[in-house]
């Protein structure tokens, strides 16, 4: 199994924002807003003496095993990653800081908050083809044999833990969770959406040949060429296309910027590239 630095550096950090948020807002506040981490907090609320991190621990080991099974031994590996390093992270976190209490009476500011930092922290991580565990597992096997988002697998998934936590916590608990369940898919699939947009770019120049050079060799991207007449001089006309990232985009157009001030460039937004260079086709 191949986990190279960069993805476990970023796991790492969405692990970081899904412990902090879960911690310092959710937790105190008793918003069981989903994934093991909800049903740690309901457990929690019943019985105080036992911490949370140590709970979201211990309902691990069932799902893992599910989820190494059913979408592989790379996924499971990065999943069990995650989810020990947020368990960690909010045992440490309890260890710092001790006995945590809200921040305010204000318990939906606390709610969007908390929501905001797991949700991005959650769509890193499912970014990277892994989870931060729990019931995150069982969304991914849903997104995999169906097709559905995972954002909203992630709020099929977790609308039990929000009945629970309306039975177990209140009306009052109960309907923020379900916010927080709507809000968490919500975000999960925008910040996924904006960690795989592209630029698909058409580029007419006369300088065509020192742009596709450019495409090929600075940023190690290749390029379609089509012919094109143009309806004013009727004169032919080579066409540049590519898909860049945005910092590629940003690169390639102050490069023509330099080259050619009077090269015509159209720019539209993708939000998936399959194949070749980018996403495998799965």
């Amino acid at each position: 199994m191949k986990i190279n630095l960069k993805d476990i550096f970023l796991i790492l950090v969405g692990s970081l924002f899904v412990a902090f948020g879960t911690y310092f807002f959710l937790a105190p506040n008793h918003i069981a807003a989903g994934g093991t981490s909800g049903i740690a907090i309901i457990i929690n609320s019943i019985f105080p003496n036992i911490p949370i991190g140590l709970l979201m621990m211990g309902m691990e080991v069932i799902l893992f095993t599910i989820g190494i099974i059913v979408i592989g031994p790379v996924f499971g590996g990065k999943t069990i990653f995650c989810s020990f390093s947020i368990s960690a992270l909010v045992l440490l976190m309890g260890k710092i800081y001790p006995n945590i209490k809200p921040f305010s009476n204000d318990t939906l500011i606390q709610l969007i908050l908390g929501i905001l930092i797991c949700g991005l922290g959650m769509g890193i991580v499912f970014n990277l083809n892994a989870s931060t565990g729990g019931t995150d597992i069982i969304a991914k096997i849903i997104n995999k044999y169906t097709q559905i988002s995972i954002g909203k697998s992630v709020l099929m998934a977790d609308i039990a833990i929000t009945i629970a936590a309306t039975l177990i916590l209140g009306v009052s608990k109960g309907m923020y969770a379900i916010l927080g369940v709507i809000l968490n898919s919500t975000i999960i699939d925008k910040v996924i959406l904006s960690l795989n947009s592209y630029k698909q770019v058409a580029i007419i120049s006369n300088n065509g040949e020192n742009i596709k050079k450019y495409i090929v060799n600075e940023l190690s991207r290749s390029a379609t060429i089509y012919y094109a007449k143009g309806a004013y001089k009727n004169s032919n006309k080579e066409v540049i296309t590519t898909i860049l990232d945005r910092k590629q985009f940003l690169k390639l157009k102050n490069y023509i910027k330099v080259l050619d001030d009077k090269a015509f460039i159209t720019v539209n937004d993708v939000n998936e590239v399959l194949g070749e260079g980018f996403t495998r086709i799965i």
